[in-house]
């Protein structure tokens, strides 16, 4: 398997005929990482941001496609130790033929530019309450990120911490191990 450290756009193999489209965004010759669980979300209206959610553990990879919709699809390396701690990448996701890969060490959100958005997600590992991290999307890093005005968000996502004090706390952990 490929190993991939920063995030990455994916072309997927399209197929046309007469019918309509076939898109395949997955083959496990061709795949980064071993799929362990895939998941479907739906949000309804424009606006709404989900995420940004990663693991504690960093070990969570996940390769997203938009099936329904368009997207601004962002993540943020989360890697404390890595020279772009920080650093956001982003980029538009309208239909399955576009997927985009989020390595290891990545927190991951959406915001809907359309309404009725249908997300799939292909993760490395099951879900495990205990490992997830979750960022606020109203962090300072991300105000002038988000394209859309806020139109909905879940408690946990908007009372999450935020970039900065998740830097600042783990800035105050490596001090204490010094």
């Amino acid at each position: 398997m490929q190993i991939i450290v920063n995030p990455q756009i994916i072309q997927n193999k399209t197929f046309t005929d007469e019918r309509g489209s076939f898109d395949k965004i997955f083959h496990s010759g061709e795949s980064f990482f071993e799929v362990k669980q895939i998941n479907i979300s739906k949000t309804i209206k424009m606006g709404a941001i989900r995420g940004i959610h990663g693991s504690k553990s960093s070990e969570e990879e996940k390769l997203v496609t938009c099936l329904n919709g368009k997207i601004l699809d962002i993540c943020v390396d989360l890697r404390f130790n890595s020279k772009t701690f920080g650093k956001v990448y982003s980029t538009k996701l309208l239909d399955p033929s576009t997927s985009y890969y989020i390595p290891k060490g990545f927190g991951h959100g959406f915001q809907c530019l359309t309404d009725n958005c249908i997300i799939h997600y292909s993760h490395n590992v099951k879900y495990n309450p205990d490992d997830q991290l979750d960022i606020s999307p109203l962090s300072n890093k991300f105000k002038n990120i988000w394209e859309l005005e806020i139109t909905e968000i879940s408690n946990k996502d908007s009372q999450a911490i935020t970039l900065e004090d998740y830097y600042n706390q783990n800035l105050q952990k490596h001090k204490n191990l010094c």
